[in-house]
């Protein structure tokens, strides 16, 4: 089916209790890592959507506790559709850590400080999205 208008999604970094993040491995954006996430169902919340594509990816429950970053993704160069996303990027806590993956949407997992994600070999929506929650723990 062709795309005919830009699809709503929502993305989550997920903060543990340690302040690291769960860094998440996809084939679907070409093996690289990526945070968890998916579109919004109609008549659907964003903040209610991220919860429900945390567990599914993840099994975790989680709080969403701001939207930190917009961002429009025309064509990602490495995620596996040509499409056309807006991403609302959301910081959540961790409720639970017990991570079991769906093995259909994500590979593998990591745990790690959120600078140390940046030494990973993230999608490039990732990347924007941990150095903007970097800035803003800086800032508070």
């Amino acid at each position: 089916m062709v795309q005919l208008y830009p699809e709503a999604t929502v993305g989550a970094l997920i903060v543990n209790g340690s302040g690291e993040v769960l860094i998440v491995r996809s084939k679907k954006w070409g093996d690289k890592y990526t945070v968890p996430g998916g579109h919004i169902e109609l008549g659907e919340r964003a903040e209610d959507a991220i919860v429900r594509e945390v567990r599914e990816e993840t099994g975790l429950d989680s709080v969403p506790v701001e939207l930190l970053i917009v961002q429009q993704a025309i064509y990602p160069k490495d995620y596996h559709k040509h499409e056309h996303y807006v991403f609302m990027d959301y910081v959540c806590q961790a409720v639970s850590l017990d991570v079991k993956l769906d093995g259909k949407e994500l590979q593998t997992y990591v745990w790690v400080k959120p600078e140390d994600a940046l030494k990973l070999d993230l999608e490039e929506y990732t990347r924007n999205f941990v150095l903007k929650y970097l800035e803003r723990t800086k800032t508070n």
